[in-house]
């Protein structure tokens, strides 16, 4: 009995030495037009956010020339906060790898630095320092991908910029057919882990089950620093006779609650619609399944990541700045989430 006492009090004094890093919070923004909300504003300046972290547009290939173009690019028709450094976010739909040449890889290298920094400008800044470029890339898109990152490396407008990337789950899971892009710092994407198109109470947006089984005994050897994102949102999955049907984004909360509309099953995640429902392409009979992320869930995260993380400075971001979201947690709620970490 006393040796377990003994044991015990050791870890204890070994958790208190754990030393501690400057951890960063900050948010995703990833509308299509910026502006300077005051609400929103104050969120960052409530967790002194020194940069925010903006979508400039997607890129996937025109189906008419087959070439890749950028897709819902962000406009701004404010300037963002003096004291907030911009960090640009270029999504890649994975499939614009599938066939890119060498050539057309540096040339899309070459535009999408011009279209960063053009955005960049329009956002009232002058300069930035790193460039995100997020892209689920896979075994067999890996290579042209990674070709892509060092091209873009190497523009006149780049070179003296950090570039990194995000890092899904089976991404740090199957290491050697992922491979290691070719960056000092990565992402990791903590949500968007379950599988969506299936029928169940699932979900999709957070599973700890699908974070254990991904990275524990993974993280701490991965050989890039490791930023981490994590979920604010929700969303309602639509089912037609038990078949994925999309995600509506005409359904929020206070409707899914609207017992005019809908029956919940029980206790569970499902909603039945009661009525057809045009406004949102939805019909009687029709099943939403709510999927939401609750403090609880993001501290129960934030608890595995912290345990499994190197001990490091990184940067925590929120997905994403909405006045909407936020308004579900409180100031202090997120707080301990980052300190966490």
């Amino acid at each position: 009995m006393r040796k377990i006492g003994i044991l015990l009090i050791t870890a204890l004094l070994f958790a208190a030495c754990k030393p501690k890093f400057a951890v960063h919070p900050t948010f995703y923004f990833w509308r299509t037009v910026y502006t300077n909300q005051k609400a929103e504003t104050k969120y960052l300046n409530d967790f002194k956010s020194k940069s925010l972290y903006v979508r400039i547009m997607d890129v996937d290939i025109n189906p008419d020339t087959q070439e890749p173009v950028p897709v819902s690019p962000v406009s701004f028709e404010d300037s963002l906060p003096k004291q907030t450094t911009i960090v640009p976010v270029v999504y890649l739909v994975n499939n614009i790898f599938n066939n890119l040449s060498e050539g057309d890889s540096k040339l899309l290298a070459t535009r999408i630095s011009k279209f960063v920094n053009s955005k960049v400008n329009q956002a009232g800044k002058k300069t930035f320092s790193e460039l995100q470029i997020d892209c689920d890339w896979t075994k067999t898109t890996r290579d042209k991908y990674f070709i892509f990152l060092n091209q873009l490396k190497l523009t006149p407008l780049l070179k003296r910029k950090q570039i990194s990337v995000t890092l899904r789950l089976h991404q740090v899971k199957n290491l050697a057919s992922s491979g290691i892009p070719p960056v000092t710092k990565v992402m990791l994407m903590c949500y968007n882990m379950g599988n969506l198109r299936k029928y169940g109470e699932q979900n999709s947006i957070l599973d700890m089950k699908e974070m254990e089984t991904y990275l524990s005994d993974k993280l701490e050897t991965y050989p890039l620093k490791i930023d981490v994102a994590l979920p604010l949102f929700n969303w309602a999955v639509v089912f037609r006779k038990e078949k994925y049907a999309g995600i509506s984004k005409r359904i929020s909360k206070a409707q899914i609650n609207d017992k005019k509309l809908f029956k919940r099953r029980g206790k569970s995640t499902f909603f039945d619609l009661m009525i057809d429902y045009p406004q949102a392409g939805l019909r009687t009979g029709d099943v939403i399944r709510w999927e939401e992320v609750t403090p609880d869930d993001l501290l129960t995260a934030s608890r595995f990541l912290s345990r499994h993380l190197k001990p490091e400075e990184r940067n925590v971001v929120f997905y994403h700045l909405d006045n909407d979201l936020l308004n579900t947690f409180k100031h202090d709620e997120l707080q301990k989430v980052i300190d966490n970490f």
